[in-house]
């Protein structure tokens, strides 16, 4: 199923540097959906629900000055609050912003310049959709939680560390670490401290930051509260491209030696093998502890084309249609593309045995589904046994049913949504 409203981001598929701002495009997707985004599954509700043109002011995180905790060009870090309200005043839900990362002093340079890299390009006011909706419609089971939405301003997954800073006369600041820490400081003494249920979300380079932030999360919470995490299109792999090459993992290699990302990721692992490879999500979760669910598309365009098929690696085009629209590839291409989702269940496995675990793995060709309405819960979502990602995220945390939907492998499912980037402007 193709959505119009959802070719937002058709036009940066063709640009060689989104893998360090997809972000940008996230964006744009998001904006594409704020209107005739929100589709009730009932008609009828009796619950209190706020305007669904509320928008989330930006509050600026001005006691992070004191900890040194900056965006990549100094700025202050900042997040969207939506106080909870009802049975949800104790509960909190807490999501990170995605949008790529940066590999090189170059690539921060330009980051910095935006949004992704500075709080003084950041909107002053957003809506909260999905995920992160106070409509009981669009978000039955979290509607009426305390909500935030961290936003992203460092460029390796809040997990930056300011000794690998340059000292030579580039202003670049790697502080995501403290950044996260001093977010969460804030939110802890706004009432986090107290909560009775939370749960940390985040959406591809925000899913990841969820993944290495997980435990933490945890850690700061009362013992007796319930608390996990939901990692959406953030289950980046560590695969070789059509020519062999190891693209992603070496992408990753710069990231963790350009902002010192191993300090925070499991000691454990960064022991037995080489700390980049410890920042791929099948390398963490065999170390969280905390109850983990993990939404992806099994052909999660944003990994077919940086990850499976990225710049460079088609010199003849022979994959130049099929990269932006799986609709567009031939018997032999789906076959790669169907060991690409092999792969991904292959990555999966300790999470398919966990008991705690829970899993939402659709055969669409699409990336984040979590925070937007049209793919997290409304009459059109995706479903797999007839369920959407909000039902079964639902079923999991408040563990109404165990919850590991695996679809069956593309074309099977008819509700999904497949984004396509061949159709012009």
């Amino acid at each position: 199923m193709a959505n119009p409203r959802l070719r937002g981001w058709r036009k940066w598929a063709k640009k060689d540097w989104a893998i360090a701002a997809v972000g940008f495009t996230i964006i744009l997707f998001a904006l594409t959906l704020l209107f005739d985004s929100r589709n009730p599954t009932s008609s009828s509700s009796s619950t209190f629900n706020l305007p669904s043109n509320h928008l989330i002011p930006l509050t600026l995180l001005h006691k992070a000055k004191a900890t040194g905790a900056f965006c990549l060009d100094g700025s202050l870090p900042g997040y969207h609050f939506q106080k909870g309200f009802g049975s949800g005043s104790n509960n909190w839900l807490l999501h990170i912003e995605g949008g790529g990362w940066c590999n090189s002093i170059e690539t921060c340079e330009i980051r910095k310049r935006k949004a992704l890299g500075s709080s003084k390009y950041m909107d002053p006011l957003i809506p909260f959709d999905g995920i992160l909706s106070h409509q009981s419609s669009q978000n039955p089971d979290f509607y009426n939680w305390n909500i935030v939405k961290m936003r992203y301003c460092d460029g390796a997954s809040l997990a930056g560390h300011p000794e690998s800073e340059f000292k030579n006369g580039t202003k670049l600041f790697f502080r995501g670490q403290l950044i996260w820490e001093a977010i969460m400081s804030e939110l802890l003494s706004l009432g986090l401290s107290k909560a009775k249920q939370a749960l940390l979300t985040g959406c591809s380079a925000g899913g990841l930051a969820t993944l290495i932030h997980c435990d933490d999360f945890r850690a700061h919470l009362p013992k007796d509260a319930t608390v996990k995490c939901l990692a959406d299109a953030g289950f980046f792999l560590d695969e070789p491209d059509i020519l062999g090459n190891r693209t992603m993992s070496n992408f990753y290699h710069d990231v963790v030696q350009l902002q010192g990302v191993a300090k925070s990721l499991h000691k454990k692992c960064i022991t037995e093998m080489e700390p980049s490879k410890c920042i791929f999500p099948q390398q963490i979760i065999k170390n969280i502890r905390t109850p983990l669910f993990i939404v992806n598309p099994a052909y999660d365009f944003w990994q077919i084309q940086h990850v499976l098929v990225p710049a460079g690696s088609d010199p003849d085009g022979y994959w130049r249609r099929c990269r932006l629209s799986i609709q567009k590839c031939d018997s032999t291409q789906i076959e790669n593309l169907q060991g690409f989702r092999s792969s991904l269940l292959k990555a999966l496995s300790k999470l398919q045995h966990d008991k705690e675990g829970g899993m939402f793995i659709n055969s669409c060709f699409v990336h984040c589904q979590t925070w937007m309405a049209e793919t997290w819960h409304s009459f059109n979502s995706p479903r797999i046994n007839n369920k959407t990602i909000a039902e079964s995220v639902g079923d999991w945390y408040f563990n109404r049913k165990v919850t590991k939907e695996i679809d069956c492998p593309y074309p099977c499912n008819p509700t999904c949504y497949h984004m396509d980037f061949t159709q012009p402007s």
